[in-house]
């Protein structure tokens, strides 16, 4: 099965094996692989027509040296704060640097590998818009192969929207907010699920932190880890009604998020008492750092723990949007406690698997 961005509405469309052509059932326009894959294929041979740096090489003045395209270990860190807007965030880029550290110093990621998008990039191509996030996803993807490591970090605004193929226990899909969100529209947890989760082949493993509010289902993964505040855990089955497969091809995708599909993320200070961050990312990043993540189990309750210690300083900094109650039409409690989530693909001993990137 290959999957195809419609050139019309932009909707992930699935190509059945040896098709040529589909109909979008949502702009009923007739997509060609060739036509959509054109832009993509632009993107892609943009990011892979530099020669990723070596040791004793200086590149040119202004010269952009974007991740070379296959490699064992590759990711994608997003951050936007929406500056100047009034839906404007002050940790999410801090987040970004913060993530591409961690990875670089301590799970050995070649600084080549890395791939940032964030408002402060100068190259156009790595702006946080909706189309770049798109060709950048596919970049992480590109020719992925048994025994890569892949990494997908996002720092920003999550919303809902209503859901009418009753995939969704809720009736909601949980979405991601581009730079540009508001004039090119959102992201969705099924085109996350059909571009990052259904294409991983066997013997990869991509690894998701998702920092936003209603993040606990973004990947749309069959699995959701249930934990209470005493450790004890039983893994749901989200699968859909409908049959609609929303696992791998074979690979490993695993996913920590801020909290709970009804709930908020908190964007504040209170944390690192230096600076704003988001609480998920700094809280994974001290779990890792403390040593506290030697298993996902020990990682989810680590980042909880410190969260739930730090509750008082952060219910005034929860991050709050009309936009909720405007997309959704319904209104969401302010000051809501945000309960970091673990999705899957398959379920797992949570305190026997070691985690490692």
């Amino acid at each position: 099965m290959k999957f195809v961005e419609c050139t019309n509405c932009h909707r992930t469309l699935q190509l059945p094996h040896g098709a040529q052509s589909i109909h979008c059932a949502v702009c009923h326009a007739v997509i060609t692989r060739t036509t959509s894959s054109r832009r993509r294929d632009r993107y892609l041979a943009y990011m892979n027509h530099y020669v990723p740096l070596t040791v004793g090489h200086t590149p040119s003045a202004g010269q952009i040296q974007p991740p070379s395209a296959f490699g064992r270990k590759r990711a994608l860190i997003i951050g936007i704060t929406y500056k100047r807007t009034k839906n404007e965030l002050k940790g999410c880029i801090n987040d970004a640097k913060c993530m591409k550290y961690l990875l670089v110093n301590r799970f050995k990621f070649p600084q080549d590998s890395v791939l940032m998008l964030t408002e402060e990039e100068r190259d156009p191509h790595r702006i946080p818009t909706k189309h770049n996030i798109r060709m950048a996803m596919h970049w992480l993807m590109q020719g992925v192969q048994a025994g890569d490591s892949l990494v997908f970090h996002y720092s920003g605004h999550g919303l809902q929207q209503r859901n009418y193929t009753g995939d969704e226990v809720d009736g909601y899909d949980e979405t991601l907010c581009p730079l540009d969100f508001k004039t090119q529209g959102m992201i969705t947890d099924n085109e996350l699920n059909a571009t990052l989760v259904r294409p991983l082949r066997r013997g990869a493993k991509l690894h998701a932190i998702i920092d936003s509010c209603h993040s606990g289902t973004m990947l749309d993964l069959p699995f959701f880890c249930r934990m209470d505040r005493t450790g004890r855990y039983a893994w749901e089955d989200h699968r859909p009604l409908s049959g609609a497969w929303k696992g791998t091809n074979g690979g490993e995708v695993i996913s920590f998020s801020g909290c709970d599909d009804h709930q908020k993320s908190a964007d504040t200070d209170s944390l690192s008492k230096v600076t704003s961050t988001g609480a998920m990312t700094f809280s994974f990043i001290q779990a890792i750092e403390r040593g506290q993540g030697t298993t996902y189990g020990s990682i989810l309750n680590a980042i909880r723990s410190f969260i739930r210690s730090s509750d008082s300083d952060l219910g005034s900094n929860i991050v709050t949007s009309l936009l909720t109650t405007l997309i959704t039409r319904r209104s969401v409690g302010f000051g809501m406690r945000q309960e970091p989530q673990l999705t899957s693909n398959e379920p797992f001993d949570v305190y026997a698997r070691q985690f490692s990137l």
